[in-house]
């Protein structure tokens, strides 16, 4: 068994007497692994060695600094099968979608190396004679990671990419569920000649590293991707210092289904959009909402979908839609919100009770019919797979439940119709909306949520922004006059 140690300043820390959190595989729950829980003083110790680094490091050409980038990517693809059943084994995650991972956040790192020729400034036109007016783009400093445990891997680099190209250096600390990709993904950085500083990685509790990270008054900017809880503890401890947060947090995704939908498409994409990552992601169809027209025509669709899902350890089976949840307490949680529905009065159609595997933390898959927007299933994050399945008489009423939400991530509706996809483009009040299709975001894009889905965004050149301040320098060349 492995006993990790954290990255710091260009080099790997010796653990001494700190205290080491065991790393549990969720689905036959055997320690995998070791990592050390990180004290205020590593926290410290991380920042201060990005700090400094940062000051040479944005002095590097951009062009240079995606050079770093393209390394990452090419040792990524080289160590791409370990690097798969590392992450298959702490997550639970099929082999299938782990390769997906792996190899999409190499694609991640190169894509955000464009950007370093792209990324530009402006020249603003002057009130004055004589005057030039330029803005800068300039990096913020020091950025501080914190990562989720539902796609660990990817996130290095949501995160990474966009800041070192700019001229920021970092600081990630990855989920004590699973951070053993992080530890692998170091020892890929040791093996390049990135200059010391640039990229650290601090493991531990949120409540002790996240906050130290949070209220450090040298970080530049927190990035968080996580629970509304968590956003709301980072906002707090960033406070103080007025650090500038950018946030991905919960999702509650409708998916209307209207009478026109061509329905075994509907029912495809919705369930493969709920049972991805065993139901563990933020833009997971969360609530589905049927046209009344053809409901009893589209619920059995859904009910045979789901129960032909495939779940199993993936350690054991290659081709599977699911693995286990990450662990015991999500599980509990899916299981009270199941329960909760039902005694609001929702019908179970399948499912509706932990998987008996033996061992691991497994779900059934789950459809709940006859649910009403009152249930708190209709407005509370599952983060599992569980479809509750309501009705709607028209397109406004669909609009308006879809919209009765605290939050504001993705959503999704299915139709023929050209007015109705146009109009539901203005009128649903989510940050992305995917038109008769699955709901998965591309690296182009912009993955940002409205209300208490979080602040600020990532990817695409929007993304890119979050990493950037500006600097307005004004110059009268005018000396003449002097």
């Amino acid at each position: 068994m492995e006993k990790y140690r954290m990255f710091i300043n260009g080099e790997f820390v010796e653990n001494g007497s700190r205290e080491m959190i065991p790393v549990v595989n969720p689905a036959n729950e055997e320690v995998l692994s070791e990592i050390p829980a990180a004290t205020v003083a590593d926290v410290e110790a991380a920042v201060d060695a990005a700090y400094e680094a940062q000051k040479s490091w944005e002095k590097l050409p951009a062009i240079e600094r995606a050079g770093y980038l393209r390394k990452f990517a090419a040792l990524i693809r080289e160590n791409a099968d370990h690097l798969i059943q590392v992450l298959s084994a702490e997550q639970g995650k099929t082999q299938g979608l782990a390769t997906v991972e792996i190899y999409f956040t190499a694609d991640y790192f190169d894509y955000m190396a464009e950007f370093a020729r792209r990324y530009e400034g402006e020249i603003l036109q002057s009130d004055r004679p004589n005057e030039q007016i330029f803005i800068h783009k300039l990096p913020i400093g020091v950025a501080a990671g914190i990562l989720p445990w539902n796609f660990p891997f990817f996130l290095i680099a949501r995160k990474m990419a966009p800041a070192l190209v700019t001229g920021n250096t970092i600081v990630i600390k990855p989920s004590t569920d699973t951070p053993n990709n992080a530890f692998e993904f170091a020892k890929l950085v040791a093996q390049t000649d990135l200059p010391k500083g640039v990229f650290n990685l601090v493991t531990g509790r949120g409540g002790v590293v996240g906050n130290a990270m949070a209220s450090n008054p040298k970080v530049g900017i927190v990035s968080l991707t996580g629970s509304v809880e968590a956003g709301v503890k980072i906002m707090q401890a960033a406070a103080p210092n007025i650090t500038k947060v950018s946030l991905e947090l919960g999702g509650k995704a409708p998916a209307i289904v209207m009478a026109d939908a061509d329905l075994d498409l509907a029912a495809k994409s919705i369930v493969a959009s709920r049972v991805i990552n065993s139901g563990q992601v933020c833009n997971n169809a969360e609530r589905i909402y049927v046209q009344e027209s053809v409901y009893e025509q589209f619920l059995p669709k859904v009910v045979e979908l789901m129960r032909n899902t495939r779940v199993g350890d993936p350690a054991k089976i290659k081709e599977l839609d699911m693995g286990p949840q990450i662990n015991l307490r999500q599980v509990q949680n899916i299981q009270a919100a199941v329960d909760g529905a039902l005694a609001e009065g929702a019908e179970c159609l399948l499912g509706g009770h932990r998987k008996d595997m033996g061992k691991g933390f497994f779900y059934e898959p789950t459809v709940l019919a006859n649910c009403r927007q009152d249930m708190k299933i209709m407005h509370n994050e599952i983060f599992g797979p569980v479809l509750p399945i309501t009705t709607f008489k028209d397109f406004d009423e669909a609009v308006a439940m879809a919209n009765d939400c605290e939050y504001g991530l993705t959503s999704s509706i299915f139709t023929q119709n050209l007015d109705i996809a146009m109009r539901v483009s203005k009128e649903i009040k989510f940050g992305e909306t995917y038109i008769n299709r699955e709901n998965f975001e591309c690296m182009q894009g912009f993955h940002a949520g409205w209300r208490k889905s979080g602040i600020g965004g990532a990817d695409g050149a929007h993304g890119l922004e979050e990493y950037l301040q500006t600097h307005v320098v004004y110059i009268d060349y005018d000396t003449e006059k002097k």
